[in-house]
């Protein structure tokens, strides 16, 4: 038990630091998009010809928890199989599983294409490039539209895609970092209010805001405390905005958890996020966070990633200080 709890020690120091240097590498497959494929294949099948509201949401539920059941026992499975073939493979493999858990690396570098554009004062491609990164309309945005949507997903993403995975991955291992990784995916494909979803996509949906309720404002907190570090160096950081307008809007969203991240970040850098975003055509009216100081530039995109990296350093220096001294007490 202890040996094992060192190699998920050390798994996890190496899986983190891969994902600094790497990311998700797009030319090699990733359990994430298999997910996906399982996600849709199912979907296909169990969602089929439309039923009553009550039908559906029986559907959903029993899409959800197959999914969790598959990717549950197939990581189980080849991460006791390569422990058991040899303990050095294993630990190589629980390493790459929590590099493709994470996703600090590659929301960094999708999220810094957009700086990159508009910094080159191509707003055609910071438009496009940002579309790969959110699921709202990019066509009509101006330039400080384009900063401040970026800015949002890094923000709220930040908790989804870094801190949340992170926690439950050092909780549970691969096998609870990747079930995590299951459930987030299948709200962002399940869980919208349309008619095709509305119901069979609702047990994703509330699955999502459940586990991600105490991440979320875990997320806050270490992101409150990483912005006063980052001020100590930079007057473009702004802690006690940063804890103000956390404290004042962390609730305003039709999300449980997005905006207690979004609101730090707001107040860091003094911006206003939210208001009208357009889905598919269609306004959605979203209350305001933050007050605006300043208009948004483009260097804000690059000092909500480094925000968003200060906030899992945070966290997992903080983790790995309890872990380690659990397995010095077991030790002993």
């Amino acid at each position: 038990m202890k040996e094992y709890m060192l190699f998920h020690i050390i798994a996890l120091f190496l899986g983190v630091l891969l994902d600094q240097i790497v990311g998700d590498p797009h030319s090699l497959p990733h359990p994430v998009r298999g997910i996906g494929r399982l996600i849709a294949w199912l979907e296909g099948r169990l969602l089929g010809a439309r039923g009553s509201k009550q039908t559906e949401r029986r559907r959903g539920a029993l899409l959800w928890w197959l999914v969790i059941l598959i990717v549950g026992t197939v990581t189980a499975l080849i991460l006791v199989l390569a422990y058991q073939s040899l303990v050095y493979l294993g630990l190589f493999v629980e390493m790459i599983l929590v590099c493709y858990i994470l996703a600090a690396r590659s929301l960094c570098r999708e999220s810094m294409a957009v700086q990159r554009r508009l910094m080159n004062r191509d707003v055609p491609g910071a438009r496009h490039a940002l579309s790969m990164i959110v699921g709202r309309d990019t066509e009509p945005l101006s330039e400080e539209e384009i900063v401040k949507a970026a800015v949002e997903t890094v923000a709220e993403n930040t908790s989804d895609g870094v801190i949340a995975p992170l926690l439950y991955t050092i909780i549970g291992g691969p096998v609870l970092g990747l079930c995590y990784k299951a459930v987030n995916t299948m709200d962002s494909m399940l869980g919208y209010q349309n008619d095709r979803y509305r119901n069979f996509g609702r047990f994703a949906a509330k699955a999502d805001d459940l586990l991600n309720y105490i991440p979320s404002r875990l997320s806050a907190l270490a992101m409150i405390f990483g912005c006063r570090i980052l001020g100590l160096f930079s007057g473009h950081f702004n802690g006690k905005e940063a804890h103000r307008i956390w404290v004042r809007d962390r609730r305003n969203h039709s999300s449980p958890n997005s905006a207690q991240t979004e609101s730090v970040t707001a107040g860091a850098l003094g911006l206003r996020l939210g208001g009208t975003h357009t889905y598919q055509g269609i306004p959605v009216e979203k209350p305001y966070i933050g007050d605006e100081r300043r208009k948004a530039e483009p260097e804000d995109i690059r000092r909500s990633n480094r925000l968003m990296f200060m906030t899992e350093a945070v966290v997992f220096v903080l983790c790995m200080a309890v872990m380690i001294t659990v397995l010095c007490c077991m030790w002993v």
